[in-house]
């Protein structure tokens, strides 16, 4: 299987400004029109999901839907509780193994730190691994059996401005 974590797009700043709950922030216009160019990069690279599941937080559903949108892959867009901040790793592999275990390729649509966490598990069994994923970074590693501790490879980590090809 592979998994891709991408990394929500750039959302409205947590600061005296903000009064909402933070499940509730949304993507800039700037942030929004990013990830556009982004999942549209994404598409060109020939990549497809055979699920993209998100985190139930605005700003990572409405980073799922611009990409679900460009992919035209709206019927295979879900929501994981798992994946919101706090939310459980090891659960979130339940569930994938659980429910979508027989598929091929699924993006994962989430949260720093919780994304370099996971991806820092899978990897080496343990998430002190230090990775950082930019607002926009895609990241995508491989496993032959997907469990809840070392299991995948990396095959890479990109930043927003690596795939849109430098910009």
């Amino acid at each position: 299987m592979d998994l891709y974590l991408l990394r929500h797009a750039i959302a409205v700043d947590r600061d005296s400004l903000w009064t909402g709950r933070d499940a509730d922030r949304l993507l800039t216009k700037k942030g929004a029109k990013k990830m556009r160019r982004i999942a549209r990069a994404m598409n060109d690279q020939g990549w497809s999901f055979d699920l993209i599941l998100s985190s139930p937080f605005l700003r990572a559903r409405e980073t799922a839907d611009i990409v679900a949108d460009v992919f035209r892959q709206y019927e295979r867009l879900m929501v994981s509780p798992h994946l919101k901040p706090g939310g459980s790793p090891e659960a979130l592999v339940k569930e994938i193994t659980g429910k979508y275990g027989n598929l091929k390729s699924v993006l994962l649509v989430g949260h720093e730190p919780y994304l370099s966490s996971l991806i820092a598990t899978l990897v080496s069994g343990r998430n002190g691994v230090s990775l950082t994923m930019k607002k926009g970074g895609l990241c995508k590693v491989s496993t032959d059996s997907l469990r809840y501790g070392r299991c995948a490879t990396l095959k890479w980590l990109l930043g927003p401005s690596q795939l849109l090809g430098g910009e």
